[in-house]
């Protein structure tokens, strides 16, 4: 691709227009900002997941060098499947100050204004690198964000900082709650519906644990521990989806359910998944076991993130304060691969255009004016990191 300058919103337009939901491949998407960093003369590696369907970028403009600042921001998109949109959900549609299409918001927005902002920054001759990270699988288990992790240390190109520009209205977020996500299966014994005895329900036993985890949402909810500034202030055990038997008259051999603790600093869903192991061996598979002592219960830890937790006085929240121009900070409880990130040793902050109340909805919209106030963050950057 020859040189090539794009507006924020033309950039986005492009992005949008690659239908990257997680369960497809975003390679054309990533071979186009190659095509496009190739015009710029910008140098980055490319690393792939295990079945080469899926990339990582990473650029650097400015040193060749580690330090600087990363920007980073993931280009898979959740599904569309089942959503009332008014228009091509991959065809970016402008109106009333809005822009509308599957990723606009989360977060393809931040990664146009980057990568818009990357002839100016090339122009500038920075001082220090400006790292660009695009990534794969955030969505679903963070798979780009551990990869790129990895990557990291093999290059020895690590920046002092990250940026995360996950939605925030441009306003700077301190810390996020962790996440685990677990699938629980009840293992029974199959027979006939008449005669109850003679196997084991394994409806009635994930029944029974997903009674757990509702006793204990109401338990946090009412006793903590409490953690000012997280909306709700504490961790959050959820049952998402829930399956299990065949037809009514055969007792069901085996059921399962898939939940996640969202998680304060004070708390550990490690052993949070442990209370509830606990709880499914002393009090529902001894009257499995005592049918069947091979009937029981599986675990399986679909994924996990950590919490991000950024000191008030930290550097980079003094810079990102600066740059936005907010006197104030805040925290959340959605993930982003920023916990990934600071658990590697990369201080991190969350700061990005659009509002997470917009994501994952149909008719996804993210405003010009937070595009406008996201370039205008980068030239500030630009300005610290060619001083």
């Amino acid at each position: 691709m020859p040189r090539t300058r794009f507006s924020t919103a033309e950039m986005l337009e492009r992005l949008v227009g690659f239908d990257t939901t997680s369960r497809n491949t975003n390679l054309a998407l990533i071979d186009f900002i190659r095509a496009y960093l190739d015009g710029w003369g910008v140098p980055y590696r490319v690393s792939t997941d295990p079945t080469g369907r899926k990339a990582n970028l990473h650029a650097i403009v400015g040193p060749h060098m580690p330090g600087g600042i990363a920007l980073s921001g993931h280009v898979d998109t959740v599904p569309v499947d089942g959503q009332a949109w008014s228009s091509d959900p991959f065809a970016l549609r402008r109106a009333d100050g809005k822009l509308y299409g599957r990723g606009a918001a989360d977060m393809k927005g931040f990664i146009a204004s980057c990568l818009a902002a990357v002839p100016d920054l090339q122009a500038r001759g920075l001082a220090r690198p400006a790292h660009l990270f695009i990534t794969y699988d955030e969505e679903t288990d963070m798979g780009g964000a551990r990869r790129l992790i990895g990557d990291l240390e093999d290059s020895s190109l690590r920046p002092a900082m990250c940026i995360v520009g996950e939605p925030s209205l441009m306003q700077p977020i301190l810390a996020h709650k962790g996440r685990l996500a677990l699938r629980v299966t009840a293992h029974g014994k199959a027979g006939h519906s008449s005669e109850p005895g003679r196997g084991v329900n394994a409806v009635h036993a994930v029944a029974a644990a997903i009674g757990y985890v509702a006793a204990e949402q109401r338990r946090f909810a009412a006793e903590g521990p409490f953690a000012e500034g997280f909306d709700p202030p504490h961790t959050t055990p959820h049952v998402g989806t829930v399956e299990g038997g065949t037809i009514l008259n055969i007792i069901p051999e085996r059921a399962s359910f898939v939940m996640e603790w969202r998680t304060i600093p004070q708390d550990d869903f490690f052993a949070e998944m442990e209370r509830l192991r606990r709880y499914a061996a002393t009090q529902i598979e001894p009257a499995m076991k005592a049918v069947d002592p091979a009937c029981g219960f599986e675990f399986e830890v679909l994924d996990w993130i950590p919490g991000l937790a950024l000191a008030p006085d930290h550097a980079l929240t003094t810079l990102v304060k600066q740059l936005t121009g907010s006197n104030s900070t805040g925290k959340v409880s959605y993930g982003t691969e920023g916990g990934l990130y600071e658990a590697a040793g990369i201080p991190t902050i969350v700061c990005g255009p659009g509002s997470i109340a917009q994501a994952h909805k149909p008719d996804e919209w993210i405003e010009q004016t937070q595009l406008d106030a996201c370039d205008a963050f980068l030239r500030r950057l630009a300005d610290r990191l060619a001083a």
